[in-house]
């Protein structure tokens, strides 16, 4: 991907390095209290969800970005996070199919969607697992950069996109279809 096109910065409750459950630690760039000015906005998912849909500041930051970022994206279990703070209120969004029950729990008020690799609504953009993750990170730059710098990236990445949001093989494996 072009240096040129997009900007990352990681944003945490806290300054410094954290560690993810499975080990790998990133640098925090940004902290809750800085000002929200982001195009967009990634949510990822994982064990550590199922604390944080209680954590307030989190979710209270999750609401502000949200309301002022043109796109809105989660992976995974992400989904219930958004899901908790309201902003996927009376919309199609979908998650990690092991998990997608107790995602589900999170808001009655979501259109949830079980058979689907990503799904796209308006602004919001929520996937199934990390591969449909990145799935649906190239339907995000064929929106923003178009379809052909999307199946660049593929090449770049020597990766097979899936491009139907559809296909999703995995809510008939875990009963859910």
């Amino acid at each position: 991907m072009p240096p040129d096109r997009f900007d990352i910065e990681i944003v945490g409750e806290t300054d410094g390095d954290i560690s993810s459950q499975t080990g790998p630690a990133v640098h925090v760039d940004r902290g809750f209290s800085d000002p929200i000015n982001y195009d967009l906005i990634l949510i990822p998912g994982g064990m550590g969800t199922r604390e944080e849909v209680d954590n307030p500041a989190l979710l209270e930051w999750i609401t502000k970005a949200a309301s002022q970022a043109e796109t809105v994206m989660s992976v995974c279990t992400g989904s219930a996070l958004l899901a908790r703070t309201g902003v996927l209120d009376g919309r199609r969004a979908t998650s990690n199919k092991i998990a997608f029950v107790w995602v589900r729990g999170q808001s009655s008020k979501v259109n949830w969607v079980t058979q689907a690799r990503w799904v796209e609504d308006e602004k919001f953009f929520t996937s199934s697992g990390v591969s449909a993750g990145m799935d649906m990170a190239l339907a995000v730059i064929a929106h923003h950069c178009g379809i052909e710098m999307a199946r660049d990236v593929t090449i770049w990445a020597e990766y097979e996109w899936h491009e139907d949001a559809s296909r999703d093989p995995f809510a008939k494996i875990h009963g859910l279809v």
